[in-house]
């Protein structure tokens, strides 16, 4: 059966996102494990962590992704702030671990009105910094960005870059976003489009290094530069599109996460009913 969930909320403790998946039907999840927004970070104590995986293993909720804080930075010029980068990361992974998640997905950042090349390879170094400075089971995931201003990842040959410049005892594989791929420039709204996408990934990254969908439509037209995810089937990509996408041979098995807007308490169950039709559909 083909993995579906969303981005579940831990508030009220980190258990609870399982509970929340589990009501809406999903089978796989990603949380984050902390406030996203914030460089400081509570330990997970053993009662949680112990729950945590307890509630997962009665609700086969697997696999779980925890997406790392958005003030990372591994592209970052300022020393300070590769500094924190490098040890909010380690503690990202240790606290996959400590949870016993199977991913971390990172965005691998920003060149900050920098050289991107070089860019690059200051995050390729500070991930081998972060290599260095511990092992876990739980695995590293680098995801595909948008094309905005900065952006070190927006296409197949800059994920590829990263993924095989870092010791693959970290960085095991790739997350792709619809969403963020549409909006890089790929037209896979298009059966033509993604038989390309397709094929590049495949050249560049591997198939069997593709983790993780991210399930999105996308508010932007395709190549817009522009973050913007929209409910399943009333953005830029559409039904048509989406349901081209998670059907393809190479993305047929891979488990899909949504991150489609939550202004409502009913959108989540919307956006996965109107997947769940996908891919029952003929």
């Amino acid at each position: 059966m083909r993995r579906l969930g969303v981005h579940t909320s831990i508030a009220g403790g980190l258990h609870l996102s399982l509970e929340r998946a589990s009501a809406l039907g999903c089978t796989t999840m990603q949380i984050f494990s902390h406030n996203p927004r914030g460089w400081e970070v509570k330990q997970i104590l053993e009662e949680e962590a112990n729950n945590f995986q307890m509630l997962r293993r009665k609700y086969d909720i697997s696999p779980v992704y925890i997406h790392t804080s958005y003030l990372i930075n591994m592209a970052s010029w300022e020393r300070n702030l590769r500094e924190k980068s490098v040890a909010l990361l380690v503690t990202e992974m240790d606290r996959a671990d400590t949870l016993g998640a199977d991913f971390v997905i990172l965005h691998a950042g920003s060149a900050s009105g920098r050289d991107s090349g070089l860019s690059k390879k200051r995050a390729i170094d500070a991930l081998y910094e972060v290599s260095q400075r511990g092992q876990w089971r739980a695995r590293l995931l680098v995801e595909n960005t948008a094309g905005e201003k900065g952006d070190i990842t927006p296409d197949i040959m800059s994920l590829s870059e990263i993924l095989h410049g870092v010791s693959d005892m970290l960085l095991s594989g790739v997350c792709i976003d619809t969403c963020h791929a549409f909006a890089a420039g790929y037209p896979i709204d298009e059966l033509e489009g993604i038989s390309r996408f397709s094929h590049d990934m495949e050249n560049y990254i591997g198939l069997d290094n593709v983790k993780l969908i991210h399930l999105n439509d996308s508010k932007g037209d395709v190549g817009s530069g522009v973050d913007r995810h929209e409910h399943i089937g009333s953005g830029r990509i559409g039904k048509k599109g989406l349901k081209r996408f998670i059907r393809y041979p190479s993305f047929k098995d891979i488990p899909l996460i949504l991150e489609t807007p939550k202004k409502s308490e009913s959108d989540d169950m919307k956006n996965l009913q109107r997947v769940r039709k996908m891919l029952k559909e003929g």
